[in-house]
Order: structure tokens, then sequence, then C-alpha cells
């Protein structure tokens, strides 16, 4: 299991590869990027704060949860803090199993968990200002 916050950017390669094994016939990567539009305003940057012991519990609670569910392998998540700039990487998920399926379905339930449970916070900065959201626990 290897979960971090990194200040700035995700580096997608370390996540994929702390997950590889000889064992695995799947390996899901997803990378979450800063995208330039939010609906339908031009977004200039995105900030990430998070209580960063409660965020890393929380990671480390969804990665035993994902163990317990799914015949997994290995499995990082890495979340980005701070000011990151358009197409950076703010989040990446990697998780390898010995068949694709549980791959696929593990790694959509921790981004989907994770945005629901992982207290991390997003400000979204715009030509005419800046806003919190995706406010957790």
């Amino acid at each position: 299991m290897d979960i971090q916050l990194i200040q700035g950017s995700v580096n997608v390669n370390d996540v994929e590869s702390s997950v590889g094994s000889p064992d695995a016939g799947g390996t899901v990567v997803f990378i979450g990027t800063v995208r330039n539009q939010t609906q339908s305003k031009k977004v200039l940057r995105l900030e990430f704060e998070a209580y960063e012991p409660m965020a890393l519990k929380e990671l480390e609670k969804i990665a035993k949860s994902i163990q317990e569910r799914w015949d997994c392998l290995a499995i990082s998540i890495h979340h980005g803090l701070g000011v990151l700039q358009i197409g950076e990487v703010a989040v990446a998920i990697a998780i390898s199993c010995p068949h694709r399926k549980a791959a696929f379905e593990a790694c959509a339930y921790a981004i989907d968990t994770l945005k629901e449970t992982v207290p991390i916070w997003k400000k979204e900065y715009f030509e005419d200002g800046e806003v919190w959201v995706a406010a957790h626990p």
C-alpha cells in the first residue's frame, strides 16, 4: 500500500510503478488532472488543502477496504496539495489485481470514495474570483 499526499503535482510514473507485479493480469490507473473550465467558467488554477493526518487515515481506510473487497495485489493513491496549474495531476490511483474486472471496480471505488470521505478541499480560481468546492467532512 502506497498512500501519499504530495506538495504540487503528482508523478504518475511513481504511482504506477509502485503497483507492478508479475501476478497482475490487470492494472488500472486513474489520473485526475486540473481542467481549464468548470460549468462554462474559465479556470486559471486550483489550490488543494487537507487536514493531512485525517486525510492519510481516510486514504488508508479506502485502501484496506479495497483489499477486503477485491483480490488486489497492490494499491497506490497519491493526491497533490498546494497550487496546481491547468494540466497538472491532482490525484493518481493505481491498482493491480490478478484480473482486470477487479482492478477496474476497485479503482472506481477508490476515486469515488476519496471524493466523498477524504478531508481535502479544492479552491478554484477564475478570472472573476475564486470559490472553495468539494468540501468534505
